[in-house]
Formats: structure tokens, sequence, C-alpha cells
């Protein structure tokens, strides 16, 4: 760490003594955050916009008082460079560093804490300085299983970005294994992706990016070319691919509240009947894009007439079956249930419902409530042979369930008999042990008194 004795009092000398030792790291070259490496870090990439980092730092004013330190509190601190969640000159200062590199940083207020300061702990328009390690970074998840991994190479513009509907125009870089597979520029429609043979996870990253963007996206296979791969690009199954995508240019679609009812209506049918086509591909996750926007636009809509209420509610109960459908396909039973549970808030009655949320219970081993369910199918349309079958899976499921609790119970209760049977075991040997050597002691005490006694 810095010690007090070489922090300079003032500004303007410590801006020269760290001129001196130092390098400019602000892109304008204003001299707002000095930066002097004190240890140099591994050769290789530094962090990139939106990486998440983690570092250990302390901050100190130029008196040498220390106003923070993670170190103190035995813990690192965590954040997204770049994107404006700490003080700008560690943006600025952390995009600079290299993975073990210790540095010290020299903030001019502007960069930190600006001419209000932070009460209680920096003056007003205070000069700061930050020591700083950083200890690992990682591109940012765009999705919570880690599948669509996103690194910035250059920021885009402005603060808007594409949403589903809007017409993108892109640059495509795809590799696999460091091999150069598809480069071209491509406009589609986001959500859409899928018939220009865009992969998945570019076309669900585009709601991220803003205009003049170049990113790097690294795609697990859910998300890149899945189980079937690509015989077109010589990929394999299975297979992690990369994509290098720029962001040239992006018309918005229209959001739900800019559009009145009778064009929501309209645009649906045409968003469905892609959805279906989707479904039949095979493509789920991008039929569920689909389903998902009619549930958006109309949910909330109550229209006006019991026809066009009927039309409305016709609408949201199909979308929500149809996502019930593409999560079973993709085996996400809890997602199922919630949308069969939708289903059946409108209309209790609804066969496909009942049985689809019955599928997925099952497939949780919840045989019980899988079997009500499929019973209530039976009371709604009896000849669902389908379902009578299911209720006959059900049983069988719950007599193996509890043929099986039974002997895991008998294994569980042979092994409480071995185990007390060998401390008894134990016990009496221990007693029996105890109770020999006790007579021994007692007939040594009867010769030592015979002994002790006259004849």
């Amino acid at each position: 760490m810095t010690t007090d004795q070489d922090l300079p009092m003032d500004a303007q000398s410590a801006t020269a003594v760290f001129a001196a030792k130092g390098i400019d790291v602000t892109p304008n070259k204003d001299q707002g955050v000095i930066k002097v490496v004190k240890h140099p870090g591994l050769d290789g990439e530094r962090p990139m916009i939106g990486d998440r980092v983690t570092v250990h730092y302390s901050g100190k004013l130029l008196s040498g008082k220390k106003f923070d330190c993670s170190r103190d509190r035995k813990e690192p601190f965590c954040f997204n460079v770049g994107k404006g969640q700490v003080l700008r000159a560690w943006d600025i200062g952390v995009l600079s560093m290299q993975k073990g590199e210790v540095c010290t940083f020299l903030c001019k207020p502007d960069y930190a804490y600006g001419p209000a300061g932070n009460p209680n702990k920096i003056p007003p328009s205070s000069t700061v300085i930050f020591e700083m390690e950083l200890l690992k970074f990682e591109g940012e998840m765009l999705t919570d299983d880690g599948g669509i991994v996103r690194r910035i190479k250059v920021k885009g513009d402005g603060y808007s970005n594409p949403n589903d509907g809007a017409s993108v125009d892109v640059h495509l870089e795809g590799s696999c294994g460091g091999r150069l597979f598809d480069s071209r520029d491509v406009s589609f429609i986001v959500g859409e992706g899928e018939d220009k043979g865009v992969p998945l996870g570019v076309d669900r990253a585009m709601d991220k990016m803003q205009k003049g963007e170049c990113c790097i996206l690294y795609l697990k296979p859910k998300y890149g070319f899945g189980s079937e791969g690509k015989a077109e690009y010589k990929i394999g199954p299975d297979k992690d691919v990369v994509y290098e995508v720029t962001l040239k240019d992006f018309q918005r679609a229209k959001e739900s509240w800019e559009m009145d009812l009778n064009e929501k209506l309209d645009l649906v049918v045409g968003v469905k009947h892609k959805g279906n086509q989707y479904f039949k591909a095979g493509r789920y996750y991008q039929a569920l894009v689909q389903y998902q926007r009619i549930i958006c636009w109309l949910e909330m809509e109550c229209g006006t007439g019991r026809e066009q209420q009927k039309r409305i509610q016709d609408f949201v109960l199909t979308a929500h079956l149809n996502l019930a459908l593409c999560f079973l396909r993709i085996k996400e039973f809890s997602q199922v249930v919630e949308n069969c549970n939708k289903v059946i808030e409108l209309d209790e009655n609804n066969e496909k419902a009942l049985y689809r949320r019955g599928e997925a219970r099952l497939l949780r081993n919840e045989f019980s409530l899988a079997m009500e369910d499929f019973q209530q199918v039976l009371q709604v349309n009896p000849s669902n042979r389908a379902a009578r079958a299911q209720i006959s899976n059900c049983q069988n499921k719950i007599k193996e369930h509890h043929e099986q609790d039974k002997k895991t119970y008998a294994n569980m209760f042979q092994k409480f008999a071995e185990r007390d049977a060998k401390t008894g075991l134990t016990r009496r040997r221990r007693d029996e042990s105890l109770k020999s050597s006790m007579n021994g002691e007692v007939g040594i005490k009867r010769r030592r008194r015979s002994r002790d006694c006259p004849s």
C-alpha cells in the first residue's frame, strides 16, 4: 500500500508526481485519472465494457486518511465495468488493467465524487487516490443459465435498443473452435432470426445492444445450433460457438402501449402463425418468443363488446396453451404448470390445460396431483383415452413409489437393527471385561487382606 509519507498534500503536486510516474488513462487525456502500476498483471486480455469484474480496493484522501477499503471488510467488490455502476474513474481505470495487476489511480473530482463530495467521508471537490487489484473478470451473462455471454468491444451510441419485432441490420462473424464459418451482413426481424439462419443466441442478444455496438457473444449449444449442429457450416452437435456482432442500424417495432386494440388483434394472427411454424419445425425457443408477444399485447386488454372480449380471451388462452406445450417439449415443467394455471383461471374445464398440467406434474413425480388432473379431464370428456391411460400410469407409478419406499425403510430398519445388535454386542463384551477386571481386583484385595491378617 502507498504510505502516508508518500502522499502529496495538495492536488497540484499530486498530479505532478503521478504524471511523472504513470500514464493518463482518460479518453481525452485531461489528467482526470492518472495510473501508476505497482505490480504488473498477467499478459493477456483486459476487461471489456460490460464485463463482470472483481477487485480489491482502498481509497484515501490526499491527506492520507483512508475512507474505504474492501480488504478491511474481507470481501472483494464486484461490478459490471463501463456501465456507470461505479465512479467514472473506476470504469475508466479498470478497463486499462490486466488480471492480477495492482495499481494506484489519482482521480480528479470530476471523475470521482464531484463538487458535492460524500458527506462525512469526502470533502467537496476532492481529488482522491485509489489503490486497486484486479482479481478476475468475465463476460456479462445475458441469460440466467449462462448460455449467452457478451463482451463488448465497441460501445454503441444512445440508450435505445431493438425490441421484439424490430428490424435490424447487422454484420456477423461466427466461429467454432477458432474456425471462421460465417461472415456476412444480414437484416432480420428480432424474434425471427431463425428465418435468416441467425442463431437464437444472437437474436436474443439484440435487445441488449445499441446502434454501433460491436460485441462478442459466447453461445452454448442451446443458443447456437443445438444437438443437431449445422451441416451447412460443418458444425457438429452440441458445439459452443462464438459470434462477433456489429449492430449497424435498427428500426424499433411499436410497443404495446403505442398500438390500439384493433392494431394488436390484426398483428396477433400473423404472430400466432409464425409461432406455429416454429413449433412444427421443432424450434421451440423461437416459438416461445412469438407466443409471449401475444400475451404481452393482450393479457391486460378488456375489449368492448362480447364478441371482441371473446376474441381476446381466445387468443390469450391459445397463447398460454401453446406456451405450455413448448415448455413441455423443453422440459421446463414449472413453466408448463404456470401457463396451464392461467388458462384454468379463465376456463376451469379446459381439457388441454388440465391434461398438459397433468403431464408436467407426472414428469415432476407429483403422481397424486397428476392423477387428479387426468381424472378431471375425464369429467370434462369421458371419452379421452389418453387421460384414462395416464391415470393407470399414475397408479402404477404410485405403487412403484410405495414399493420403493418399503424397500428403503426395510433396508433402513435392517441397518438400524444390525447397528443396535453390534452396539449391544460391544456393550456386553465391555461389561464382561469390566466385570472380569473387577472380579480380579476383588480377588487380589482379598488375598492382600488375608496376608495382612494375623494367622
